[in-house]
């Protein structure tokens, strides 16, 4: 349910590292509490985000959410077909739903991260409630 190869917020956003460069999305729950997704507004290429600060908004029938960055880093591109179609996240929130790929100013920042196993404990907790 939650790829292994990820890294976990507790707002429930997803990062992929390969390197210094990690590409995020939002994962397959959040899409999930949302719903239909009608609206994503993402920042930039070439502005920096920071770790725990929100980077854009995602809005759905239901609210609008902050999209919080899991590293520090400059923004190296953004899918851009989002704006378009922001159906895609629900579709395929790992893959073609990704929203921004992110050069990481410190990789240590990866390590306060959860993985898959952690994370899915952590979406077991957050149901409970």
């Amino acid at each position: 349910m939650y790829p292994e190869d990820l890294k976990y917020t507790e707002t429930h956003e997803w990062i992929r590292v390969d390197k210094d460069i990690g590409t995020v999305g939002i994962t397959d729950f959040a899409v999930e509490e949302l719903t239909d997704i009608v609206y994503v507004e993402l920042p930039s290429a070439g502005g920096k985000v920071i770790k725990g600060s929100s980077f854009g908004t995602i809005e759905s029938v239901k609210a609008v959410s902050d999209l919080n960055s899991p590293v520090s880093g400059e923004v190296l591109e953004v899918n851009e077909e989002l704006s378009r179609k922001p159906e895609i996240i629900t579709q395929d929130p790992y893959s073609k739903g990704w929203m921004i790929k992110i050069k990481i100013e410190d990789l240590t920042e990866l390590d306060t991260l959860m993985d898959a196993e952690k994370y899915k404990e952590w979406v077991e907790k957050e149901e409970e409630h």
